[in-house]
């Protein structure tokens, strides 16, 4: 197909009006005046296109709408180590939610367990069209989930957990047996096969990023300590008091996971919270993203979250780089996704406005050069 006379945003270049074709599922040509050949032409003047949004942290799929319990598969909370856990094996992809995600524009996340535990277990990357999991997957595992702070305290305490001493123990303990456990494996001694710890073994070699909850200052550099003793790979998740340590995070260089912003806060990390938060990361020259953190704000407000970072400070295109290129560049994905591309996945987006306007009505999406909403 080629597409004719949309303000097209490729997050590789600035904004033009231009054209693009898109064959076999991914982009093939993108320039002005090109001329069809044998292509279907679609004329989109006065319209505007946007890669498909990418989500870097979210539960889509994995706590399901309108039901409680029973569809509640994002934490294990029966032990605080679990990295055996897998998020495909909890995401029900036929949940309205992850139409909902389509229709406003998000093509690809990644999704995962909770932050209950110390390590919770595998996220993975999904496109939002279709109705099989493993169909759907791109990348799996993507990421090992660890948290920090409050929430495995609160999950485990007075049982396995009362403080934070404890979590980053019990973390510690767990990547130190891993690579024990490993040492011997490769040494081709006899050991006997631990589930939990081979699930381990590509965070140690470095091949796994550790995904790692984080709200408050002090958890931020725990993780950050902890990284550079085990010189593992970690993304900064949440990073609501980044704004307090920003040389800190910035000399760490590892990137950070912003979000969610759109909701309560709801427990005392969260007392910090604030739409500033991404214009300071991007001032500083932080690597960061926006999320929504389904099902804390409904992923079809991936978009809205960052016009309102945007409004904040943040630079209109930057806000839109950090629902696109960057959050697929954290993932390790933008040899595929986040970008209008020759070469890359054809998931884009039809708007009437920009993507922030909240006046903005999304008139098409594509995934992998089909329509899919």
């Amino acid at each position: 197909m080629l597409f004719k006379n949309a303000t097209i945003y490729t997050m590789e270049q600035e904004p033009f009006v231009g054209d693009f074709k898109i064959d076999k599922g991914v982009f093939t040509e993108i320039g002005k005046d090109l001329n069809p050949k044998d292509e279907e032409v679609q004329d989109l003047n006065g319209l505007f296109v946007f890669p498909g949004l990418v989500e870097s942290h979210c539960h889509l799929g994995m706590e399901e709408t309108a039901i409680r319990f029973e569809g509640d598969d994002v934490n294990e909370i029966t032990d605080p180590i679990t990295p055996n856990m897998r998020g495909i094996d909890g995401c029900n992809p036929m949940d309205e939610t992850i139409e909902s995600a389509l229709k406003g524009g998000v093509t690809t996340v990644a999704a995962g367990p909770g932050s209950a535990n110390v390590l919770g277990g595998t996220f993975f990357a999904y496109k939002t069209k279709g109705n099989c999991i493993d169909e759907m997957t791109i990348q799996n595992p993507i990421a090992m989930k660890a948290a920090f702070g409050e929430n495995p305290k609160r999950c485990y305490q007075g049982k396995k957990i009362d403080t934070r001493m404890q979590i980053s123990a019990l973390l510690r303990e767990t990547l130190e047996k891993t690579k024990e456990y490993l040492a011997k494996k490769e040494a081709g001694k006899d050991v006997a096969y631990d589930q939990k710890l081979e699930a381990m073994i590509p965070v140690v070699k470095r091949e796994l990023p550790l995904k790692c909850h984080a709200h408050r200052a002090d958890d931020i550099l725990t993780a950050i300590r902890i990284a550079k003793e085990e010189n593992i790979k970690i993304t900064l998740d949440h990073v609501t008091d980044a704004r307090s340590i920003l040389p800190q995070i910035k000399e760490s260089g590892f990137p950070c996971i912003c979000g969610p912003a759109l909701t309560h806060k709801s427990k005392f990390e969260l007392a910090n919270m604030s739409f500033e938060t991404p214009n300071e990361l991007y001032k500083a020259g932080i690597l960061f993203s926006i999320i929504t953190d389904s099902p804390v704000i409904p992923q079809q407000y991936l978009s809205l979250s960052a016009a309102l970072a945007a409004k904040a400070g943040l630079p209109e295109y930057e806000a839109i780089k950090a629902i696109t290129i960057n959050p697929a560049k954290i993932l390790g994905l933008d040899n595929r996704v986040g970008s209008i591309k020759v070469g890359k996945d054809a998931d884009f987006v039809i708007c009437t406005k920009n993507i922030l306007d909240t006046q903005n009505e999304i008139t098409a999406v594509y995934v992998d050069g089909k329509k899919a909403a």
